[in-house]
């Protein structure tokens, strides 16, 4: 008889394949090449192949038996890969330190959630706003400090929204204030979080992240794009032939999504006075009485013309925009907005 961590898998993974079967299905080509940045569509179907052959192997009860001993694996160990099939007696040296890692990992992220004080990025002038549509959402921001001593910044979406969302973004936000502080890079902290959450089972959908370092001495951003949608950088003086308007598009695809994932960086010298925006898609994709949505070029306009008020004021000034186009008090799905400006 198969055990309850089993079935919680075979459940688990069939709301994760169902999910992203109705993701594929309903959202457009343009939307579905963010999410998963320079990553082919097919690159996907490699996942979906892993879950359903641990369906498989859920439904034939076979799922989590060892290779070596043909006994069960730890439930603790399936609890983190479900795709495990070596039990904690026949793991190799190598095997057993990535596993203390991850259990090492898992006690500070408990201590992570407890209240801390969200720290400013040096250089940078910031206000945001965030809204869930329900009681609890899956959007996230947060400012950190990497290894090297570097401020960064993080903007994140859970699929879907409610207790779902909100319950998985707190592991990533822990994930987050864990992995950051002890990694140099943006790219490096996306693939730990990428390792850790595709085999997880109390994991199940997926989620988009941008992750940058910005150094106040060099006035350089580093980051790496999960699958995220594409910030937008307008700069403050125009310079012959280049256009003031840039957008940070994904170098990765989102978390979660891909079976394999490779993530790179980007980097882009700012100047002072120039304008970061980071935002979450209920905010593009707040649709009016017609569903029209909101878009990227109406954002960029209003940001354009709000580009030298202060950056509590282009918050607020986006998000009014953004009410009155909906002709509502309450958005449809979470909206998070983060305004940057970098200093003099």
């Amino acid at each position: 008889m198969a055990s309850a961590v089993i079935e919680q898998i075979r459940a688990n993974l069939s709301q994760k394949r169902e999910g992203i079967v109705e993701w594929l299905r309903t959202t457009p080509q343009s939307r579905r090449q963010v999410r998963l940045g320079p990553a082919e569509e097919q690159a996907l179907q490699a996942h979906l192949v892993a879950i359903d052959r641990a369906l498989e192997k859920a439904a034939a009860e076979t799922l989590g038996t060892c290779t070596v001993c043909h006994e069960s694996v730890e439930d603790s160990l399936l609890e983190m890969d479900y795709t495990a099939e070596v039990c904690l007696d026949h793991l190799s040296s190598e095997e057993m330190r990535h596993l203390e890692f991850d259990l090492e990992l898992a006690q500070s992220v408990q201590k992570s959630l407890l209240p801390q004080q969200t720290p400013d990025v040096p250089g940078l002038e910031v206000a945001a706003f965030s809204r869930p549509a329900q009681i609890l959402g899956g959007d996230y921001f947060d400012f950190f400090r990497f290894q090297d001593g570097i401020g960064g910044l993080a903007i994140a979406d859970v699929a879907g929204h409610g207790l779902s969302a909100g319950l998985h973004m707190a592991g990533v936000q822990a994930l987050l204030r864990t992995l950051v502080p002890v990694n140099a890079y943006p790219a490096e902290v996306v693939l730990h979080l990428q390792r850790l959450l595709i085999h997880n089972v109390r994991f199940s959908t997926f989620v988009t992240l941008f992750l940058g370092s910005f150094d106040q001495a060099t006035r350089l951003l580093t980051y790496c794009n999960a699958g995220h949608n594409p910030p937008l950088l307008l700069r403050a003086q125009s310079r012959s032939g280049v256009d003031p308007l840039q957008w940070l598009e994904p170098t990765g695809a989102a978390i979660g999504l891909l079976e394999e994932s490779q993530y790179r960086e980007e980097s882009v010298r700012l100047e002072p006075g120039d304008i970061l925006l980071l935002y979450t898609d209920g905010v593009t994709e707040a649709s009016d009485e017609q569903g029209k949505q909101f878009g990227q070029e109406r954002l960029a306009e209003i940001v354009g013309r709000q580009a030298g008020r202060a950056v509590g004021d282009l918050v607020r000034a986006v998000r009014e925009e953004v009410l009155q186009f909906t002709q509502r008090e309450a958005l449809a799905d979470d909206a998070t907005i983060v305004a940057c400006r970098v200093s003099g």
